[in-house]
């Protein structure tokens, strides 16, 4: 898939403000700072396209970019950023998880899951709901340019040791923003999905 266009639609902080034109969605999902909007922004190759930070839950809403007149790519809140109120960050919690499992033009969930850490409490919690959503579940490993092969070797390791102890077994894809790395199989994933329509 080449992207020929990129158009940032809306945000949204509530179930009933998002687009109702029926096309498809394409999420990304990530505990803060994990890399999410970098990865947005070299997977469309727009460089400030999805806004980046150096301060973790920069992204405060769920927004909507329309990729070629053809499908909506979706960046969610960072999940369980610290320095909000716990009622903000409850919040965003019910509201992603209201969309992961009831919004009807979702069609693949790309949870985005440091490589070079165990996965966390939040990402495994993610990951527990996944399985309640009608949408595909992939994981994007992401930083991998910052690890040896060996090192990356073991980060799929881990990961599919975590999927495994929660009854999954998802696809895992090595991703960095920095080289480019993963951006052809998040494409073909997203087509595999699309040309389902």
């Amino acid at each position: 898939m080449k992207v020929d266009s990129v158009e940032f639609v809306q945000g949204a902080t509530a179930m009933g403000h998002m687009p109702e034109d029926g096309v498809p969605e394409v999420a990304f999902v990530g505990r803060s700072n994990v890399g999410k909007s970098s990865l947005i922004n070299s997977l469309l190759a727009r460089r400030n396209l999805a806004r980046t930070s150096g301060t973790p839950g920069k992204t405060q809403e769920i927004n909507f970019f329309r990729v070629n007149e053809r499908f909506f790519v979706v960046d969610l809140p960072g999940f369980g950023y610290a320095k909000v109120s716990k009622k903000q960050r409850a919040k965003w919690q019910t509201l992603i998880g209201n969309y992961v499992l009831k919004r009807e033009a979702l069609r693949v969930v790309f949870q985005l899951v440091d490589a070079r850490h165990e996965p966390t409490a939040l990402d495994r919690e993610i990951m527990m709901l996944m399985p309640e959503s009608r949408a595909e579940h992939v994981i994007l490993l992401t930083k991998v340019d910052k690890l040896s092969g060996n090192e990356r070797g073991k980060s799929i390791a881990r990961v599919k040791k975590t999927l495994t102890s929660l009854g999954q077994d998802k696809p895992v894809i090595l991703t960095s923003a920095k080289d480019g790395r993963g951006r052809i199989d998040i494409l073909e994933w997203i087509d595999i999905h699309l040309a389902a329509e």
